[in-house]
């Protein structure tokens, strides 16, 4: 039988309720949508903070019994609850920054209206609004569990996800202060031997963390100091540096490319920005220069593409 703190277990139904959330058939009205939805994100911060260690989840009692289910000192047939979804928010809002206590309990107070009493609940903000605040906390919590948006709700979900994001002006801001935190956080466990033994066994694999792109150059990473890889496949620009005979005629030519950063990733700590926007909001270059060849000349020109 599952355990019912076990995060793989709690991160599979809030990827059920999330997408009963997201049915589009018209079979659920927005606070319905709401309500499946604030379920969701209450079990993303118990997966997040189980998978560091349940014990982050369970409701102390005076005997102990929750605390000692959730050691594994004890089992069998006894009860496991978990703590309200207000001290699961306040764990997560110390440990999975930047994300809110407030805006978490606000998700889950309009719930708690919608379901035990006359108000309105969610409907309170229009779904516009609300959505992009949702996923705004979600996403941390996804980050958290060193997942991404794909895995929760699929690819042909994906974009509704990101269109939601896009609105929400500090989501980019939020998103990737969580993504260079949470580098900082497995880095820190990892030196100090306090991973989960599963995870810490990945990260003694040495794992390619690049995207293949065609240009690269290192730079410092933003979580952990360590040289990591800029990664680009664009040419914004090319500059060509000619030397000439006596006579004025061309011999040799050094060729330098303005390439577009698009990826960067960490060996170190892990870090993955794969997106311009993370990339420029860590303060990295978005440009980036790199030796190119003569053909490079003629490429930018157009010439033999008739």
């Amino acid at each position: 039988m599952t355990a019912p703190y076990d995060h793989s277990a709690l991160w599979m139904k809030a990827k059920l309720f999330i997408n009963r959330a997201m049915d589009d058939d018209g079979s659920r009205s927005f606070d319905e949508q709401a309500l499946w939805a604030s379920l969701s994100l209450e079990l993303l911060a118990k997966a997040a903070l189980s998978r560091v260690s349940p014990l982050l989840v369970a409701e102390p009692t005076e005997d102990g019994t929750n605390l000692l289910i959730a050691s594994g000192l004890v089992a069998g047939d006894a009860r496991f609850t978990s703590v309200r979804a207000k001290t699961l928010f306040t764990r997560c809002q110390k440990a999975f920054k930047p994300f809110s206590l407030e805006e978490a309990t606000s998700i889950t107070r309009a719930r708690n209206e919608y379901l035990h009493s006359s108000g309105i609940g969610f409907m309170a903000l229009p779904p516009h609004v609300w959505w992009p605040r949702f996923w705004a906390q979600a996403t941390i919590l996804i980050t958290a569990l060193d997942r991404n948006i794909e895995d929760l709700v699929g690819r042909d979900r994906e974009l509704i996800v990101q269109n939601h994001l896009e609105q929400n002006t500090k989501n980019v801001e939020h998103q990737t202060q969580a993504l260079i935190e949470r580098a900082r956080q497995r880095l820190t466990q990892y030196r100090e031997g306090t991973l989960p033994a599963k995870i810490a066994a990945e990260w003694k694999v040495d794992h390619d963390l690049s995207s293949s792109l065609e240009y690269r150059t290192t730079e410092a990473c933003p979580a952990c100091g360590s040289l990591g890889v800029l990664e680009g496949g664009l040419i914004s620009d090319t500059d060509a540096d000619w030397s000439y005979t006596d006579d004025g005629e061309p011999y040799a030519v050094s060729v330098t490319l303005t390439i577009d950063a698009d990826y960067f990733s960490c060996s170190t700590c892990r870090l993955v920005l794969d997106q311009y926007t993370y990339i420029e909001q860590a303060g990295l270059p978005v440009t980036f220069t790199t030796e190119g060849e003569e053909s490079d000349i003629y490429e930018e020109a157009g010439y033999g593409n008739d």
